[in-house]
């Protein structure tokens, strides 16, 4: 497997590196454990797991993520492109690749180990949550995707479910996680049909190219959430879904966006705009007064956003495993798209993100 020299260093046994201590990633858990949500290559999710790893001598934790050399047959391509996008990155608000390992039999990638949890977790744990809280947090993503757009990486998944905080701790950081669909811009136009359906960008479904317009719309999706605790985007039907997206049809609904400022309300119309030409870049989003002024409300939304985070984000439809069928039926031109890669695989990718 050509990953290039430098890339890795060769071991015989992992054990000779790291103590192994537990599997990291199973469904729901509890306590610890639970909050130890890592990221995973999920490209490559069903052949490989995540185990939390202690560094012999420097007694350092990191989530390691073993991956079996058999299974990577055919599949060298999408491992090399996200190494080589981890590699690039070194960000507070990204998740970092530390180490780079390879035995006769696996191939082993130490990530920065976050134990904060997940970003609805802690929303619903906080007991008191505001506009502005919402605020601050949007501005920590938009700084690290910013960040990611400069060096020509388009992440092409941004999602809640991808966003975790660093630690358990008040102050926590958050991180964005699973780099498995993002793209290197230089790499040639992307066209490539990918990422979740109820964030993705209506240029996507078009199976038009685009570019980094795509995040900042993600983006968009995420701040709608943040505010009221439901999509802005939902039908049980998929195809209804779609139709919703690529009408940019959305309603600031009463009385969900009853307290709500007219500011965020603004920035979200700039995030979710249909022509990604006139759509904000995360750069004049971080300008915007709801970001970088005194806009964002301090009045408590915790309750109402709560009841719709745990109503709307229980629901299977939104749970379960990505099924790309009717994805792939509202797309008309299907076949290979301008990356190479085979629409179904791109959107399916190994049974990622949720519905």
């Amino acid at each position: 497997m050509p990953l290039g020299k430098g890339w890795k260093k060769t071991v015989e046994d992992i054990a000779s590196v790291y103590d192994i201590k537990e599997k990291l990633g199973a469904p729901r858990r509890s306590g610890l454990q639970r909050k130890m949500n890592q990221p995973a290559l999920k490209n490559l999710g069903a052949f490989s797991e995540v185990v939390l790893a202690q560094e012999h001598g420097s007694q350092r934790l990191v989530a390691l993520k073993c991956i079996p050399k058999k299974a990577l047959r055919g599949k060298e391509a999408a491992v090399e492109n996200e190494i080589a996008v981890l590699k690039k990155i070194q960000h507070e608000n990204i998740v970092a690749l530390e180490d780079i390992y390879e035995s006769p039999t696996h191939l082993y990638l130490a990530m920065q180990l976050v134990t904060g949890g997940e970003l609805f977790d802690r929303i619903i744990e906080r007991g008191y949550y505001t506009e502005k809280d919402a605020s601050q947090l949007i501005r920590q993503v938009l700084e690290a995707v910013n960040y990611l757009h400069d060096l020509g990486i388009v992440h092409r998944d941004l999602k809640p479910e991808n966003l975790l905080y660093a630690t358990p701790f008040e102050d926590a950081k958050i991180m964005i996680t699973d780099f498995g669909l993002s793209k290197i811009e230089a790499d040639g136009i992307m066209s490539t049909a990918c990422g979740t359906p109820g964030y993705v960008a209506p240029e996507i479904l078009e199976q038009k190219p685009y570019g980094k317009a795509v995040d900042s719309w993600a983006l968009g999706v995420i701040s709608y959430i943040l505010l009221c605790g439901y999509p802005p985007f939902y039908d049980e039907n998929d195809s209804e879904l779609f139709n919703q997206i690529l009408k940019a049809e959305y309603e600031f609904d009463s009385p969900y966006w009853d307290d709500i400022s007219e500011s965020a309300k603004d920035f979200i119309r700039h995030l979710l705009e249909r022509d990604p030409e006139k759509r904000f870049t995360c750069e004049q989003a971080l300008q915007h007064p709801w970001i970088s002024g005194d806009t964002a409300l301090e009045k408590d939304i915790h309750g109402s956003v709560c009841e719709q985070i745990q109503k709307n984000f229980a629901r299977s439809q939104w749970k379960r495993a990505i099924n790309a069928t009717s994805f792939l039926r509202h797309i008309t031109k299907l076949g290979p798209g301008a990356e190479g890669e085979e629409i179904g695989e791109a959107t399916s990718g190994g049974q990622r993100g949720k519905w």
